[in-house]
């Protein structure tokens, strides 16, 4: 039976934010916001003390808690769903509110006791919680989070799960294991993407299907700011040479070697790499030539292609990169107005978005000197 050391209600708590990919700090946002100038905010640490049971909050911020969390009151300091509560609270997998009936959460909760039961059952119930967590407009930091328990859940099951299982967990594995290291390089932790990468190709090659490994190292070719140009190289072209591997797959895999190749400042095989694409797609991203240009210090054709506006569902995080790799051409063009004024959007967004790559590409942005307006001196 699974017990804690808390009080269930700061469990659920817990397991509410959770499950929303909220840090502490977005939950105490949200109360102050929803609080207005008409009720008291949570005081300093609140949210933190509430958690591990220290206190109770009271009744002016309880009421807060549930008009946030758009649950009754009796749900959240009562309410007769212990044993999901329970299991969450010890494995940190985040409750997703709304998204399972409550008779899976709890099948799959009584799982977690007995790994050996985990089924088809189980195995779709992590493809919807990463489905749910590849989604969100959260910051990259907090899905990382999110995920890392998830990871070590579906290991887990898999270690002593029955083969039918067994093989689906182990790709899932390999999938979550992957997003985390994206979340990673967005959130700026080189080393963590890298070590994550590794983690998937070794979870895909387990899985003896090729296809799994390709999309692993093709993952790892999109690290491009968090590993050396040689290393994004190598593993394109590891991709490419599996076999049965598809031509959108192919053609990906080109597009971050050519980056690589540009960031290196080799401008021929670049080049190569991005006619390649053009021959096997008929086109080439705008995008992608564009930080091509860039990076080899030739921002003159890269502006017109960058103009166009990230899409409106956009995570924030790679909103901002766009803004900061807008403004890196204009200023590498020495237009000097636009890039500032880029870069100022950029570093906002970045900075509420956590979004590290960003303010790493912002860094490469070195605004040229102002214009000198010279006056005539008359004798």
């Amino acid at each position: 039976m699974i017990t804690i050391d808390v009080p269930l209600w700061a469990a659920r708590l817990r397991a509410l934010r959770r499950g929303r990919l909220w840090s502490r700090r977005d939950l105490e946002e949200r109360l102050t916001e929803a609080a207005g100038e008409t009720e008291p905010g949570p005081p300093g640490d609140a949210v933190r003390a509430w958690e591990a049971g220290e206190r109770r909050p009271e009744p002016g911020h309880a009421e807060l808690l549930c008009r946030v969390f758009g649950v009754d009151e009796a749900d959240l300091f009562v309410g007769p769903q212990s044993g999901t509560t329970l299991w969450h609270h010890v494995t940190g997998i985040p409750l997703m509110p709304g998204l399972f009936p409550e008779e899976e959460e709890e099948r799959v909760g009584r799982a977690i006791e007995r790994p050996w039961r985990a089924d088809a059952g189980t195995v779709g119930y992590f493809e919807r919680v990463l489905d749910a967590c590849a989604v969100p407009h959260a910051r990259p930091a907090d899905l990382a989070a999110a995920l890392r328990p998830v990871f070590v859940g579906i290991e887990a099951f898999r270690r002593d799960a029955r083969p039918s299982a067994r093989g689906p967990l182990l790709a899932l594995a390999a999938r979550d294991a992957e997003l985390i290291s994206g979340m990673e390089h967005e959130a700026g932790d080189a080393p963590g993407a890298r070590a994550w990468s590794d983690q998937a190709i070794r979870e895909a090659r387990e899985t003896g299907d090729p296809l799994t490994e390709v999309f692993a190292l093709v993952q790892r070719a999109e690290l491009v700011d968090a590993a050396e140009p040689g290393e994004i190289v190598e593993a394109a072209v590891a991709a490419r040479e599996r076999t049965g591997v598809p031509a959108e797959v192919g053609t990906l895999s080109r597009r971050h070697e050519a980056r690589a190749h540009a960031l290196a400042g080799e401008v021929e095989l670049c080049h190569r790499c991005l006619e390649e694409c053009l021959e096997e797609s008929g086109e080439t991203r705008a995008e992608l030539r564009a930080g091509c240009l860039v990076d080899l210090g030739r921002p003159g054709g890269a502006i017109e292609m960058l103009e166009g506006e990230p899409a409106p569902s956009a995570p924030a995080y790679l909103a901002a990169y766009v803004l900061a790799r807008k403004a890196h051409a204009y200023a590498e063009a020495h237009e000097r107005d636009q890039a500032a004024d880029l870069a100022r959007q950029a570093l906002s967004l970045a900075l509420r978005a956590g979004a590290a790559r960003a303010l790493r590409e912002l860094g490469r942005v070195h605004l040229p000197p102002p214009a000198v307006t010279r006056r005539r001196v008359l004798a």
